[in-house]
């Protein structure tokens, strides 16, 4: 377990929050082994967290929270962490997505952000050069947290369309790959998420260059992010926008009607599971 050290609470966000944890957890005259046994989580990760050393989960903060009774004093300091471990060139995606009303996505590659699973996301992001096995950590909660805006009240639609190649393409497992299909279907069925698969037959060649999201947002003009090798960019300028929802339109229109689309993604989980 990592020896306690002097926080300086202003050095960054998961510094406060190790530092109000251990704040916390001492007013109420707790070990770390105590803690560790109310939250079912380990005394290393209590202790690591407590030292600044790894970023909690939303989960964590959760339990702790409701374990020390301090009215959600640390799951308010949560959403810091998570923004602080999301790269710098995507923190204005974040907030338009977070407002948009509808968002629409193509991907030739891999499975969307927001349709992930926790270990699809761990696989492609281990994937990364000089990937830490903290910094995907890190990475890997703040995807899962980017999910969350289908949890508002009003959540957007969103319309998805792959590539087929992407229920093919091998990532971490078999295992894994099965899981997130079968979270594709899950999400398939939902009232406000369409899937669409542009078929291999379909010897559609638009779009393979890159995946992209279009969001919509009430009273505000559309804005894309489109992405790149290392980082993505977020475009705004008018004439690029229409430029890039008619090459949505233009995908769309080659790919399979969404319960034939489902259909497949079912068919091709038997190749994962067999």
């Amino acid at each position: 377990m990592p020896a306690p050290r002097e926080l300086d609470p202003a050095a960054s966000a998961q510094a406060l929050f190790g530092y109000e944890l251990r704040r916390h957890r001492m007013a109420a005259g707790w070990t770390m082994e105590q803690l560790a046994q109310k939250i079912c989580f380990s005394v290393a990760l209590v202790g690591m967290v407590e030292n600044a050393r790894r970023t909690p989960s939303r989960d964590f903060a959760e339990r702790c929270d409701k374990a020390l009774q301090v009215d959600g004093a640390l799951l308010r300091l949560w959403p810091f962490i998570n923004r602080a471990s999301t790269p710098s060139w995507f923190r204005p995606w974040l907030e338009v997505e977070r407002e948009a009303a509808t968002l629409r996505t193509w991907e030739p590659l891999v499975v969307p952000g927001l349709l992930q699973t926790e270990e699809y996301a761990r696989a492609i992001l281990l994937g990364e050069p000089r990937a830490t096995c903290e910094d995907v950590e890190e990475q890997v909660a703040a995807r899962m947290e980017r999910q969350r805006i289908f949890e508002r009240p009003e959540p957007p639609m969103l319309w998805a369309v792959l590539d087929e190649a992407v229920l093919h393409r091998p990532i971490g497992s078999a295992e894994i790959m099965a899981a997130q299909l079968h979270r594709l279907l899950e999400a398939g069925t939902l009232p406000y998420v369409t899937i669409q698969i542009v078929p291999l037959s379909a010897y559609c060649t638009t779009g393979l260059e890159g995946g992209f999201i279009i969001a919509q947002t009430r009273g505000l003009p559309d804005t894309v992010y489109l992405e790149s090798a290392g980082q993505g960019q977020v475009v705004e300028r008018a004439a690029e926008v229409e430029e890039l929802t008619v090459r949505y339109e233009v995908i769309r229109a080659e790919a399979l009607p969404r319960r034939a689309s489902l259909d497949l993604i079912r068919e091709t989980i038997q190749r994962w599971t067999t």
